[in-house]
């Protein structure tokens, strides 16, 4: 007579593991050195082991102390209950024997005595540890828990991307108008040659609640001009209120002669900006420090770079109805060239970069707050917990000979909002304010290297000369907070190497021409920090007039025939000049 046989979960679970355990003992012959050998090679594997967070003696880095010896159980219980241990865990994907190797090899670097009866005795306890975790509670789900699970995963949006972008060329254009020209004023100082100078553009916005009190804002934009050696400034001149707007990144024609910076709306007939007007942009006398020319960009200017050394790379603010996402300008004719419109790139483009050959765009999924504030607004929400969830973020990477969207980047995170390209142009590294995050990129395969937790809301990101760190500037964007940190983290693993201290609303850092010093500049305090990049210390603070708010930086040289060239602004090096490649500009 045959019986049905019912086996519990439990039961089932436990002869399991001890059909484990049996296979363990009769398989594993290894002697107590070839153990602490094993436990070596997973300590100190490459690129991700062990040492990476407790360092090459376990004396502890970000992660604790491993020199009391911790059992193979303590290391599998935060295996299990630890995230900062997932990538450990998906690196090394660590079986028992494993973790006995890694506790012999930690017991032998701390000098604790070792004994032939220990893995024995550890294998037991494991596959005690393995059977208490191993019973899992089943809860009820609903419809929408369901739903929910279909899309949680990054994976999930990877495999599942459709191209945002409308196929085939996308190009559009826009009319660009000089509606007001000015006489440029005189000369506020002389450049010496062989010499280089630092430019920067600020507004009223600086925080009074972290200034002194009583602090009053100045009434307009200005442009700044300091000398790059002594980083004391030289001379500013303040804009006149009509032509006062809120102020963005720095932005220089390649020859350093002219500023661009973001102006009103066109001038009514009153002369006084048209509420109903098109944005605009001043083109600024370098020299002068005023402004020659009011030129109307369909869109208030946001960031730019020079791009190919003989076009500014363009990203706009509060689109004109006929105005584009992105553009490439002629500093020569003071017309745009070229650009694409939102509407063909499937989101709003927030800023934009370039590897001189490609334009990058950081792109955000539209109705999440009127048009080009959908970003801000939806992780604004997501932070105050009216979104749970947002619908991904993206980069799209453009060939501006045919205006084709080439490739489309999902990103894990919300809202990247600063971006920066290796000398190689083998990766790109982005700043996700939304989730205050970095993520690192294989921009040939798409593959999303590692992300990374930094401060709260990072905006700008820069790579140190020898490109094995990259600074992030936390802002605080959309976290509700006024960000005072710089975090520092490997480029090859993403360790977290370090938090330095800062102003507040710390905005956009940049490594200087010579490959020595970081640059940041505060919105909050409207001042620029500099940093020795190798020491990480803090050697100066440069006040703006007023501490009216910075944003961006360029650096000018002028040679020793007294020309001038810009090196380096918001989109990289120029001139023959690239520290990472070994071809620093000597000062």
């Amino acid at each position: 007579m045959r019986f049905p046989v019912y086996i519990t979960s439990t039961l089932f679970l436990s002869v399991f593991f001890l059909l484990e355990l049996i296979f363990n003992i009769a398989s594993s012959q290894d002697t107590m050195d070839d153990l602490v050998e094993r436990g070596r090679m997973l300590y100190h594997a490459e690129p991700v082991g062990c040492w990476v967070c407790h360092g090459e003696t376990a004396q502890g880095r970000v992660g604790p102390t491993l020199q009391f010896g911790p059992t193979p159980t303590d290391i599998f219980e935060q295996l299990e209950s630890n995230p900062t241990m997932s990538v450990i865990m998906t690196e090394l994907n660590l079986n028992d024997d494993d973790l006995i190797a890694l506790s012999i090899y930690l017991r032998s670097m701390a000098e604790l005595p070792l004994e032939d009866t220990m893995p024995a005795q550890w294998r037991e306890a494991l596959v005690q540890a393995k059977t208490t975790q191993a019973q899992e509670l089943v809860f009820s789900k609903t419809e929408r828990d369901v739903a929910v699970e279909a899309i949680e995963s990054f994976g999930s949006v990877i495999t599942s991307w459709e191209q945002r972008a409308n196929e085939g060329n996308l190009e559009s254009h826009y009319d660009s108008r000089i509606v007001a020209t000015f006489n440029p004023g005189t000369q506020k100082f002389k450049p010496q040659k062989n010499h280089t100078y630092f430019y920067e553009n600020i507004g009223t916005n600086s925080k009074p609640a972290v200034l002194h009190e009583g602090y009053v804002a100045p009434e307009s934009n200005q442009v700044v001009v300091g000398d790059a050696i002594t980083k004391e400034i030289i001379a500013s001149y303040q804009l006149p209120v009509n032509l006062r707007n809120a102020v963005h990144g720095t932005t220089m024609s390649p020859d350093g002669k002219f500023v661009y910076i973001v102006g009103p709306r066109e001038p009514g007939s009153d002369g006084n900006p048209d509420p109903g007007g098109s944005q605009t942009m001043l083109k600024v006398d370098a020299l002068t420090l005023q402004p020659v020319k009011q030129i109307t960009i369909g869109g208030r200017l946001h960031h730019g770079q020079i791009f190919q050394e003989k076009y500014l790379l363009l990203d706009v603010f509060a689109r004109d109805p006929d105005g584009l996402g992105l553009m490439l300008y002629d500093p020569e004719t003071d017309h745009v060239i070229s650009g694409i419109k939102d509407i063909d790139l499937g989101g709003m483009v927030y800023t934009v970069w370039t590897d001189h050959n490609h334009i990058y765009a950081l792109m955000e999924p539209a109705g999440y707050g009127p048009g080009r504030a959908t970003g801000g607004r939806g992780a604004g929400n997501l932070r105050r917990g009216a979104l749970v969830a947002m619908r991904p973020f993206w980069v799209a990477k453009i060939d501006p000979d045919n205006w084709e969207v080439i490739k489309e980047y999902p990103l894990p995170g919300y809202r990247g909002t600063w971006a920066v390209i290796d000398s190689g142009n083998k990766f790109i590294y982005i700043a996700m304010s939304g989730s205050s995050g970095l993520t690192k990129l294989n921009i040939e395969t798409g593959e999303i290297v590692w992300t990374r937790g930094t401060g709260g809301g990072p905006f700008g990101i820069t790579l140190s000369a020898d490109e094995s760190e990259i600074w992030v500037a936390s802002k605080g964007e959309n976290m509700g907070e006024f960000g005072r940190t710089i975090s520092v983290l490997d480029t090859e693993t993403g360790e977290f190497l370090a938090t330095l201290f800062a102003a507040y609303e710390m905005d956009h850092v940049l490594l200087s021409p010579n490959g020595k010093e970081m640059w940041a500049t505060s919105n909050g305090e409207g001042r620029i920090l500099v940093y020795d990049s190798e020491t990480r210390e803090l050697t100066k603070v440069i006040d703006m007039p007023q501490n009216g708010d910075a944003h961006g930086l360029v650096w000018v040289h002028y040679n020793e025939e007294g020309v001038s060239q810009v090196v380096r602004d918001q989109g990289g090096f120029h001139g023959n000049i690239n520290p990472a490649q070994n071809m620093p500009l000597e000062y």
